[in-house]
């Protein structure tokens, strides 16, 4: 999946701010199909089901049967067309979900070979908070970070400076 490009930093800290807000004694859906991060909360004690990769614009339905504590969506939202639906379908009543920001000296992301693995929302950071608040959601905690490469250029050099990461801890009352 990664090809010597594992994101060793995005899951430390994605674990970390996991670990700050949910317990091992709470069940998680993982909004997108098993990944290594799904093998990282698991090895740390997290009990989870992921959905089996259906098209989360249209198809909600494992998402609606849920009976899970907690909804975790890590870099999912950005690749949906209507990320507002999947929103007001979550049951649960606490979500951790986190997503790239939007670069201004990048473009979005698209892969030229996957369809799936593009991006048709890079939000920034208030964005991504009215579209949680408009869906019902109350953000309680959030955190950015930076992803810098090893690279050489201006764009490497600004992502030094520049947040790439952004994650919520937010909750709904029913």
């Amino acid at each position: 999946m990664y090809e010597n490009n594992f994101p060793n930093k995005r899951y430390k800290h994605t674990l970390a701010f996991l670990q700050k807000h949910i317990d091992t004694s709470e069940t998680i859906l993982d909004l997108g199909v098993e990944n290594p991060f799904s093998e990282i909360m698991k090895s740390n004690g997290y009990s989870i089901t992921n959905t089996a990769g259906e098209d989360l614009d249209v198809d909600f339905e494992s998402i609606v049967k849920s009976n899970a504590d907690v909804v975790t969506a890590f870099e999912i939202f950005e690749h949906l067309i209507a990320p507002f639906n999947v929103l007001k379908e979550i049951k649960a009543d606490k979500l951790v979900a986190s997503i790239p920001m939007r670069l201004w000296f990048a473009p979005a992301y698209r892969s030229k070979t996957d369809p799936w693995d593009r991006h048709y929302h890079e939000f920034e950071d208030w964005q991504f908070d009215w579209l949680l608040e408009k869906a019902g959601w109350t953000i309680k905690d959030s955190s950015k970070w930076t992803n810098p490469s090893k690279k050489i250029g201006l764009r490497p050099i600004l992502r030094y400076f520049t947040n790439r990461y952004y994650i919520v801890y937010a909750e709904r009352e029913h």
